[in-house]
């Protein structure tokens, strides 16, 4: 199995879940025997790098994922990801520049959505990477469209995110306003699926209830992670 170097921290709540995720597919998978890959973990500041993405200062977040995956390189790790959505605005300025390999939340999601014949999806996450075109740039080279929500529901998403889904906390009213919204883009925007575009949201969507696929991109990523340790 391959070694594989994970950034974490943005947040915590997420890298758990990456970690559990791996794990329980590995002890589900009775050719692997309970065994699974190692797993190195650069846990990173959440304050310091959401200071650079707010005021996009995407130099110095750059700088410090190359720095992590510099570190992750010197500890062992074979290849590379990120354990959020947001980074990734600048995964093309530094996939070139690591020492080891990465693999892109982003195009492991599309190749998801791909694989369900979905053509239209709407996209749930941060602010950042609601209304940036990391999604949509790797989206529209297959011909699929992104939709997104209203300005007002983009600002409720990103307040549930930073005060409750990044800290643990799951609330069943959050749960209906993210559902309530995804029915809206579903009757406006003819979505036929939905993107759980930061980490933390499948926390809190853990079920699909409203007759389309959600894409948990958390998940998609994980078990992208677990294949590419496995493949020879």
């Amino acid at each position: 199995m391959k070694k594989m170097g994970i950034i974490g921290g943005l947040g915590p709540e997420a890298t758990l879940y990456y970690y559990r995720v791996i794990v329980d597919l590995c002890n589900g998978n009775k050719d692997l025997g309970g065994n699974y890959p190692e797993m190195i973990i650069y846990s990173m500041n959440l304050e310091e790098c959401w200071g650079f993405m707010k005021k996009a200062d995407w130099a110095s977040l750059s700088s410090k994922l190359l720095e992590a995956f510099h570190s992750l390189y010197r500890a062992g790790a074979e290849f590379g990801l990120i354990s959020a959505n947001t980074p990734h605005i600048v995964f093309d300025k530094i996939e070139g520049k690591t020492p080891i390999p990465l693999l892109s939340i982003v195009e492991e999601t599309c190749k998801a959505v791909q694989k369900k014949g979905v053509r239209k999806v709407g996209l749930v996450g941060t602010e950042i990477t609601m209304q940036s075109d990391f999604y949509r740039k790797v989206f529209k080279m297959k011909n699929i469209t992104i939709s997104v929500p209203r300005d007002d529901e983009q600002a409720y998403i990103m307040e549930k995110i930073r005060s409750e889904l990044s800290v643990g906390i799951i609330l069943e009213e959050t749960r209906t306003g993210f559902l309530d919204i995804a029915k809206r883009m579903m009757k406006d925007d003819s979505i036929e699926g939905l993107i759980l575009g930061c980490t933390e949201i499948p926390l809190l969507l853990t079920e699909e209830t409203l007759g389309i696929p959600f894409f948990d991109t958390s998940r998609i990523h994980a078990e992208s992670a677990l294949r590419y340790s496995l493949s020879a």
